[in-house]
């Protein structure tokens, strides 16, 4: 599915390709804090059908517990989270579902991750895989 989004403000822009349903809540700390939220739902569009078309975001490099090294984009003008991918020649982005302007027709999430981190008072249905930490 082709898509189309945007930071809050604008000066950011994108066009990937997406699979429907394969959408991907995390509820580990990270997410948590870099969303100031609960959790964050995220999409993996391939690098082949990704392309900025407007603005440059800036960039975080995170490194997780594992060492594992990943690039954070996001919005300097109003803050907007908008995908995380590898640091060298990445194979996927990993969109921030708010930001896409078609979320509404992307299905339920497939999967959540880092459900022990979970706040007890969120809910995602039964139906959708969960994993304790990283699958």
């Amino acid at each position: 599915m082709k898509i189309d989004g945007q930071c809050h403000c604008g000066a950011i822009a994108y066009e990937a390709e997406v699979q429907p349903g394969s959408i991907t809540v995390c509820h580990c700390d990270d997410c948590q804090a870099q969303s100031g939220s609960v959790m964050r739902a995220n999409i993996p569009a391939p690098a082949a059908g990704f392309r900025l078309v407007r603005g440059t975001p800036r960039t975080y490099v995170k490194t997780a517990d594992s060492g594992r090294r990943r690039l954070l984009a996001f919005c300097e003008v109003c803050g907007s989270a908008l995908y995380a991918c590898d640091v060298d020649r990445p194979a996927a982005y990993s969109l921030r579902v708010g930001t896409i302007r078609q979320r509404q027709q992307l299905g339920t999430p497939q999967r959540q991750i880092w459900t022990r981190r979970r706040h007890a008072w969120v809910e995602l249905p039964a139906s959708v895989a969960s994993f304790d930490g990283q699958p």
